[in-house]
């Protein structure tokens, strides 16, 4: 569930809000350790003493680095391995399991739980913010399942827009390229009084197709249509209000033929500051997506509504107790006119109960230790729980520790029970894929140890080195005597490896971050009869990632992001996908209300292959944007 923590910035993002990029750039290390996360912790705090693996991009590293949606933003994010996989799909995950259905990350816009129960994971083509209205996107590496329930099993990502505050005034951009063909997006920011403000947006694109391997056409290009609102009420000194929704809808074609999806959401949000260390929240959402397949003949519509509540309160001197509880409504309806692919039955309501508490215990000054858990109660398997242990120790003012211990768990989809493949039941000889009506819950016990530097007032550094247990793990297995397979928790693995991140300040102008992880994971059959597992987590040994923003005199800025993937081996869904190494390169020239941009995208070679066998292509576009 979501909570109103997730777009509280705290007193140092208002102070953000009066900055301009260039001032932002000229913070110390200290003080852009002073922006607060709430991934963590379901409360704010600094990012300096946040027990965990995570990274915060802002909104200005955003612009900076070109990025044209937020799929391509996520690249920023060296805990996160990013795979564009066609014109309009991205695989997205930390940690592993990297993989088409790519099931145990949980992705949050504006507190808004933004996952599917179609497979339980993320249709990254409709999710579709405004970038420049971005303030932070979080990221942490690992478990939050004590926290934020099923499917937050291998990291959270958490994206907040701008206080409507801080959007005042027109915004106005136009671009034209190759890959991205055209973008165009408008916003409008206003007052209503003293202490509403509001914003207006709408934005459309259109992109090219991705190439065969023969270089030829892939013929899936697409178009989308957004827009949106926001309000924002400043009720009085302790009551906060907002209300903020969207519109969306597009196209993408497949061969000859065009699919649609469109969808809906509208939130609500009440929060109350009661004291310093005391506020409750009340929030509700409406969501709703369709998305058809035109030459499969299947379309799915789900629709969601889920309230959430939350309250934080001390408890005598050492303790501070949050507590909460939700509900979420899911409808959906897969229709399907495909003899090969069924989901039954076609309607399903997947009713969801949550309930979370946590302490943080002060043991000392220095050392903070964390007791928490999320009870969670679904259709499938009925209640589940996700304890967590997390210690903090702050050695001085410019190291600090963390050790954690979590358990998540990953709840079955809707592809996991009632897949059926053919869509009528086939003879023993023939072979066919159905899901497992006895299908649990896949869990993770995960261990974390990590540790975070700043070094003088220009540099900051992390390390997080982790191990997981992974068990009841996804798999397919023959029913006796017949070629019908049956989905199953069958399979078992381990994982490790460590995340390097940091930032660095060369210069009051040139500003340097980026980071280096790897990752290894064993995964394992319980059944000789299964199949391959190793079509469940493609992920690469070790990749690194550089970003590079320096203001240049005359109003020029120059910006580039470097990026190297290992290679992914064959499986059986998959093709060999050899390491590549690219990089994208940004050009600006700001005047007082204008800004001229050249941005080109995967220059190093003409085009390479992120996951399976589709090429992307090297793409080049200009973007004129006005700021009033």
């Amino acid at each position: 569930m979501s909570s109103w923590l997730l777009t509280d910035q705290g007193l140092f993002a208002q102070q953000q809000d009066s900055l301009s990029p260039q001032q932002l750039k000229m913070l110390s290390v200290e003080e852009l350790l002073e922006i607060e996360v709430s991934l963590v912790s379901r409360s704010p705090q600094k990012l300096a003493s946040a027990p965990s693996s995570v990274q915060v991009i802002s909104g200005d590293d955003i612009r900076h680095s070109g990025a044209s949606n937020l799929a391509e933003a996520l690249r920023l994010v060296s805990n996160l391995q990013v795979a564009q996989q066609r014109s309009n799909a991205w695989i997205i995950g930390s940690r592993g399991f990297n993989a088409p259905f790519s099931n145990k990350l949980l992705v949050m816009i504006d507190g808004r739980t933004v996952y599917t129960p179609l497979f339980a994971g993320v249709f990254w083509d409709i999710q579709n913010v405004l970038l420049e209205d971005v303030e932070k996107i979080e990221v942490v590496s690992g478990p939050g399942g004590a926290l934020w329930g099923a499917n937050a099993v291998n990291g959270l990502i958490n994206v907040v827009t701008k206080k409507t505050s801080a959007t005042q005034g027109l915004y106005a951009s136009v671009q034209a390229g190759t890959f991205v063909k055209d973008q165009a997006s408008l916003r409008w920011g206003g007052k209503l009084g003293k202490k509403v403000t509001y914003k207006l947006y709408g934005q459309h694109y259109d992109r090219n197709s991705t190439k065969n391997p023969d270089g030829s056409d892939f013929q899936d290009e697409w178009r989308n249509t957004q827009g949106g609102f926001k309000i924002d009420w400043e009720g009085n000194k302790s009551d906060n209000y907002t209300v903020q929704g969207d519109y969306y809808g597009g196209t993408v074609k497949t061969g000859d033929n065009y699919s649609d999806f469109n969808g809906q959401n509208v939130l609500a949000r009440w929060r109350r500051e009661i004291s310093d260390s005391s506020d409750l929240m009340f929030q509700i959402y409406y969501d709703r997506y369709y998305k058809s397949d035109a030459p499969g003949m299947t379309s799915d519509e789900i629709k969601t509504i889920d309230l959430d509540f939350q309250y934080r309160f001390p408890l005598a001197k050492r303790h501070t107790i949050s507590t909460g509880a939700g509900y979420r409504r899911v409808k959906d309806e897969f229709i399907s006119t495909n003899a090969f692919i069924a989901i039954l039955p076609s309607t399903k309501n997947l009713d969801l109960l949550t309930a979370f508490i946590q302490d943080e215990i002060s043991l000392s000054q220095s050392l903070k230790l964390s007791l928490g858990t999320k009870l969670i109660n679904n259709v499938y398997t009925g209640m589940e729980w996700q304890p967590g242990i997390r210690f903090a120790w702050s050695i001085n003012n410019k190291n600090s520790m963390w050790a954690s211990v979590t358990r998540a768990v990953r709840t079955p989809s809707r592809v996991d029970v009632d897949y059926f493949s053919p869509a009528v039941p086939q003879p023993p000889t023939a072979f066919s894929i159905v899901g497992g009506p006895n299908f649990r819950s896949e869990k993770v016990l995960a261990y974390e140890l990590g540790h975070r530097l700043v070094s003088g007032s220009r540099s900051t550094f992390s390390i997080a080195t982790f191990y997981n247990v992974y068990s009841d793990v996804y798999s397919l297995e023959p029913k006796s005597g017949t070629l019908t397979y049956e989905v199953k928790n069958g399979s078992e693995a381990r994982a490790w490896g460590c995340e390097f991140s940091g930032s660095y300040q060369l210069l009051d102008t040139w500003k340097l971050r980026g980071g280096y992880s790897y990752f290894d994971i064993k995964l394992k059959s319980l059944s000789s009869q299964a199949l391959d597992p190793s079509h469940l987590s493609n992920d690469v040994n070790n990749q690194v990632m550089l970003q590079s923003i320096t203001q240049l005199p005359a109003g020029l800025h120059l910006d580039v992001i470097a990026r190297y993937l290992d290679y992914l081996p064959a499986t059986l869904a998959t093709s060999t996908v050899p390491g590549y190494f690219t990089f994208d390169a940004r050009l600006a020239y700001t005047m007082k209300f204008l800004e001229l941009a050249v941005v080109g995208q995967n220059l190093y070679s003409k085009d390479h292959t992120e996951f399976d066998e589709l090429n992307i292509p090297r793409s080049v576009y200009a973007k004129l944007t006005l700021r009033l």
